[in-house]
């Protein structure tokens, strides 16, 4: 966000940036066949499910979220907080938060891997700052690398609004290993 973008400029390039990601990628939910991923690093895993070459996540049509991006070392995803969200005291839940940031901060650590290697997360903590509800638009989850280790690497996520305000925040500490040959 640069000071000259308003809240509602950031809103509609959300807006056409998931209208972009939607003409691309698949409708159906699924996995990705061990064929598909074969012989691609993580960062080219990732890439493919934005491209629509891969399939998405079940998780992301439950929860109503997306993949927007990929780069090395970031993940973003994007959600619309909707009234199917919401726990019984009249706010979204706050695992939807967490389900969101955990997407961003474990497909930060994926874009990292080489070719032959996998990651699983060691701990993850979040912190929920200010409530959300189905009147904010659309928000997204922030994924960056803090740390790249030979078997530990560590992620931070933000969930931030068009405006700029902050929803949660989280981190996570994940184990790299060897993948299982064949």
């Amino acid at each position: 966000m640069t000071s000259a973008d308003s809240p509602d400029d950031i809103l509609a390039r959300w807006r056409a940036d998931e209208a972009a990601v939607l003409k691309r990628v698949q409708r159906e939910t699924g996995l990705a066949s061990r064929a598909m991923l074969a012989g691609k690093t993580g960062l080219q895993q990732m890439q493919a499910m934005v491209d629509g070459l891969a399939p998405r996540a079940p998780i992301s049509g439950t929860m109503d979220f997306l993949l927007i991006s990929v780069a090395d070392g970031e993940a973003v995803f994007q959600g619309r907080p909707q009234f199917k969200h919401y726990n019984p005291l009249g706010s979204v839940h706050g695992g939807w938060f967490a389900t969101l940031l955990d997407s961003a901060l474990g497909c930060a650590v994926h874009t990292t891997l080489p070719v032959g290697r996998g990651y699983t997360t060691l701990e993850f903590k979040v912190n929920l700052v200010r409530a959300l509800n189905d009147q904010v638009p659309l928000v997204r989850a922030i994924g960056r690398v803090v740390h790249r280790g030979r078997q530990v690497t560590t992620s931070e996520a933000e969930l931030v609004g068009h405006d700029g305000r902050l929803y949660a925040h989280a981190s996570t500490t994940c184990l790299l290993f060897d993948l299982p040959q064949g």
